[in-house]
């Protein structure tokens, strides 16, 4: 298990629940703005997690009552440290790692903040989140990959839009454009979201990091291309097959069957 040291506790906490990993990001008086520090901690401490054996899964959130108010504007505005850091190749941001990040939103993403949430696997929102992109009411250009993965999230126009205005949606708003896949109440969206990980921790650990990689493959290729690296992944995954593996997945499915209907 990771521990946290001072610092870390003061700008990222960590946890564990089961083979999930919970990021929670900690500087609640500044909207979890990202400071020097935050921006340094963040990605080696998720980057520790998914390199965990035992870790399956990660929650990424904050601390109430933001998700994320993007780059810290105080710290901006006088030394700018943390403007040049995310481009850094020892700061890999916001993390590299194998395992699914389930973005849980509680709170208001922006800029920054938004660019970090559409860098999850994964978005559910807390029914007061919201998000928008503020990039030009400061005159900063989005460098860390929002424009492109906004496009991929709710279209050319729709990210046209939020880019060039600066206008807030809420979460309703933001499950309708495909933005997040759903919606909670505030109080239930981090247990929602902590069991989704572990829907996902609780299936085969080489197919889930697999899949996850395919998809990221997928965005870059065409459809024909595509379908060709569906039936190249086939292929090599079937080079490991065995029916004994196979019958020993599907007991385990038969008991979390059987344990999920003792459970109503």
């Amino acid at each position: 298990m990771i521990q946290a040291n001072a610092s870390e506790a003061t700008t990222v906490r960590v946890e564990r629940r089961g083979r999930v990993g919970i990021v929670t990001l900690n500087r609640p008086a500044r909207r979890n703005a990202l400071s020097s520090t935050l921006i340094e901690e963040l990605p080696r401490l998720v980057t520790e997690l998914g390199a965990d054996g035992s870790v399956d899964a990660i929650v990424l959130t904050g601390a109430d009552p933001a998700f994320c108010a993007g780059l810290d504007l105080n710290e901006l505005g006088s030394t700018g440290d943390n403007l040049g850091l995310p481009d850094r190749p020892e700061y890999p941001w916001p993390w590299r790692v194998e395992v699914p990040v389930i973005g849980a939103i509680n709170g208001p993403a922006v800029a920054g903040g938004f660019e970090l949430a559409l860098h999850c696997d994964v978005l559910l929102a807390s029914d007061r989140a919201l998000f928008a992109d503020t990039h030009g009411r400061v005159g900063q250009f989005p460098g860390a990959g929002l424009t492109v993965r906004l496009v991929e999230a709710v279209g050319l126009q729709r990210a046209r839009m939020l880019c060039l205005t600066g206008n807030f949606i809420d979460a309703a708003t933001a499950a309708r454009w495909g933005l997040v896949v759903d919606v909670f109440s505030h109080e239930e969206l981090l247990e929602r979201a902590t069991g989704i990980a572990a829907d996902i921790a609780d299936n085969d650990r080489r197919f889930a990091r697999r899949m996850l990689a395919h998809f990221e493959q997928l965005a870059r290729l065409d459809r024909a291309a595509g379908m060709e690296l569906v039936a190249e992944e086939m292929r090599t995954w079937n080079d490991d097959f065995t029916p004994d593996d196979v019958e020993r997945r599907r007991q385990a499915v038969l008991a979390r069957s059987l344990e999920q209907r003792s459970g109503r």
